[in-house]
């Protein structure tokens, strides 16, 4: 009854790009001196100076890569953080995941003391690593992995506690070994726990490492967005955040693709309505 309600792909792109348009443009239009009633605020270019103006942050934008190029040493420096501290935590995510899973004493025994770090504000835990490993790279990284970590890891707890009874009974009256068990059952019961929780990581891995730079770096798009926030500039503050914004979406398409290829025995939702 609803089906002329789901998007086409034909369309989608046109639907989702029209809206990205709108919103600058209502942006663009609010940010204007003259067009905010006067209530809102006390002068026509406060809005300006409060959210920025698209035009100057797109300006801001393409100086930084085209005509002034200098954001290039900063924006590597905060893509190698941000790609060590998702990498570094994903994987150890998912292998204490199915070493606690698998292992019900050692899950028994660590289990409180995994909630108690899960519970901490990490980013409270930023000024230490920058006591410990220095300003450098190595302490928005251990930053961005402990963001990482525990998202993946529960994911992937979550997902080989839930194989069904059944399917592990069968597996073990055909004679499979937990070699076998492991490759044929688990590990394919939480892959797709394991990308949901690859998706959520990738903004907290940006997280890690632009807080990291805040508290103390010489180089990278957080320190930039730190300069401009210290001289109230907003258009670069505003161009800092689609930046970091577009390449986590990259780094989500490409965490996307690899999901697909992995994931082709999975019926899409389409084809499981129409079973």
């Amino acid at each position: 009854m609803w089906s002329f309600l789901k998007p086409r792909t034909g369309n989608l792109r046109f639907w989702q790009v029209g809206l990205l348009v709108v919103v600058f443009a209502f942006w663009h239009v609010m940010t204007q001196p003259g067009l905010l009633p006067n209530f809102m605020f006390e002068n026509d270019r406060q809005a300006a100076f409060f959210f920025g103006q698209p035009l100057k942050v797109f300006a801001r934008i393409w100086a930084w890569f085209v005509t002034d190029a200098d954001i290039y040493k900063h924006l590597w420096v905060t893509l190698v953080e941000t790609i060590l501290a998702f990498g570094i935590g994903a994987v150890g995510g998912l292998l204490a995941g199915l070493w606690l899973a698998l292992s019900p004493m050692a899950s028994a025994i660590l289990e409180p003391y995994i909630k108690a770090l899960n519970s901490m504000p990490r980013i409270i835990l930023a000024p230490i690593f920058a006591v410990w490993f220095g300003l450098g790279i190595a302490s928005k990284v251990a930053l961005g992995v402990t963001l990482v970590f525990f998202i993946v890891f529960f994911n992937v707890y979550q997902g080989v506690k839930e194989v069904s009874p059944v399917v592990l009974a069968n597996a073990r009256m055909l004679g499979a070994s937990q070699r076998q068990l492991l490759r044929h059952v688990y590990l394919p019961s939480a892959t797709s726990w394991v990308f949901s929780s690859l998706h959520t990581s990738v903004g907290l891995a940006f997280v890690g490492a632009v807080v990291g730079e805040y508290l103390g770096s010489s180089q990278g798009v957080g320190y930039l967005i730190l300069q401009a926030e210290g001289t109230f500039d907003i258009n670069t503050v505003m161009a800092g955040i689609l930046v970091l914004t577009g390449f986590a979406l990259v780094l989500d398409g490409g965490v996307g693709r690899i999901e697909r290829r992995l994931m082709k025995w999975q019926p899409k939702s389409g084809e499981t309505e129409k079973l």
